[in-house]
Formats: C-alpha cells, structure tokens, sequence
C-alpha cells in the first residue's frame, strides 16, 4: 500500500507525541498539587505523644524543589530527623537523615535551582541552598514573613495547611543553632541524642491528609497513603 508523504509526516509527529507523553507520565512526579503529612514527636522523647501537620505541594511553584520533596517522601530518609536549627520568629530547619550513610548519599544528590515564583511568608516551606544549584534534602519552614529571601533566591515549594502552624509553632526552640551540621552529617542522630537530646524530631512522613479519628475509630478514608 502506498502513504503519502503527508501522511507519512503525520504519522511520524503522532508517535513523537504519543511517545513524548509516555516520557512525561513515567517520570513518576505529581505535576498538579498535592497533600503530605508529617507526624512529629515534639518533646524529643521516642514514643512519646504525636503531633501532626500538613502541607500542599506545588509543583507549579518550583518544579525541581517538588519533585526532590516527592523523592524525599517516597524514600522515608527524613524518619527520625531532627529539627537541628529553629530560631525563633524566622525558621525551624531539619532535612539532615539521621543516617550518616544516608545522610552522605543524599548530600550529593544536589538539584538545580527553581525561580523563586513565592514568598517567604509565615508557614511557607523552602529548601535550604548553600549557593547556586546546591539544595539537597535540607529545607525549613518560615514562622513569620521572611520575604528578605525571595532575592537571595529561595524558592517555596509548599505551604503548611489549616492550623498546622499552631504545631509547627511548638517544635522545641531552646538550642537554637547550637547544633553543628558538620557533625550532624557524620555522627548522625547520636550526636544529636547525646548534646540535644529534647530536639523535636519527624517520626513520619506520608502522602495524604492526615488521619482523622472519630471516637476511637479511624476515618480509613482519610488515612495517608505512602506515594
């Protein structure tokens, strides 16, 4: 049978299509944005009570910083990581695994830098950046209206939802930035339980809203879901 050499081109740009959305669709990542939890143990002792807030994701803000966050989600490495730096009306700092071996895989796992497209405003949460094209796994979330920021090129991924600040405001405060990330990224959480042992700490981290109880039942339709 013979095609025409329109036909042939037409044929040629739907398989370039069709195989183009194929590439998109599998790399895996959210493109519209989406709900994380967090479960923190406040008072820095394991087991103790938990506290939970979340956060909306927005890929459409700063694409690379949502897609390290999904990465970072998926992987658990944030289990157990401390909060290591929170200053007190500016931001509360964590993102270091708690692993040293972790820790060192991911430090060099740096992503490129986003457009900063939001402000850094109460409740906003942003990776950390050592300079251009340097963030990891670190990010913070903002107590208050740090917008001095934006120029200095940190890029809000995410936002914190509902009354979550009301947890995130509670994360312990008492050592400030006394802790050393240097040792943070070689001794792992045995420096950290040895000289600070109160710091608030991630015991979890899902995809999903977080879980409502209704009496001693638990909403299953609400329950997070790993991505």
């Amino acid at each position: 049978m013979r095609t025409s050499t329109g036909s042939m081109t037409m044929l040629f740009l739907a398989a370039f299509y069709i195989a183009a959305a194929s590439a998109d669709e599998g790399s895996g990542y959210a493109t519209a944005p989406w709900v994380a939890t967090f479960s923190v143990d406040l008072d820095g002792k394991p087991g103790g009570p938990q506290e939970t807030f979340s956060v909306r994701v927005h890929p459409e803000w700063a694409p690379e910083g949502a897609k390290r966050f999904e990465d970072i989600v998926k992987s658990g490495i944030l289990k157990d990581a401390r909060f290591f730096r929170v200053v007190p009306q500016f931001m509360a700092q964590f993102g270091i695994p708690g692993t040293p071996k972790v820790a060192a895989e991911w430090e060099a796992k740096t992503i490129p830098d986003d457009e900063v497209t939001q402000s850094n405003t109460r409740g906003r949460v942003t990776f950390a950046t050592a300079g251009p094209n340097t963030r990891t796994t670190q990010m913070f979330i903002n107590f208050g209206d740090n917008s001095f920021l934006d120029k200095q090129g940190f890029a809000p991924f995410a936002e914190v939802l509902d009354d979550g600040m009301k947890v995130v405001d509670r994360i312990q405060q008492k050592y400030r930035e006394e802790p050393n990330q240097g040792s943070i990224q070689s001794k792992g959480n045995t420096y950290l339980e040895t000289n600070f042992p109160d710091l608030s700490f991630v015991s979890s981290l899902m995809s999903g809203p977080a879980v409502q109880k209704v009496g001693a039942a638990t909403n299953s339709a609400l329950r997070s879901q790993a991505l």
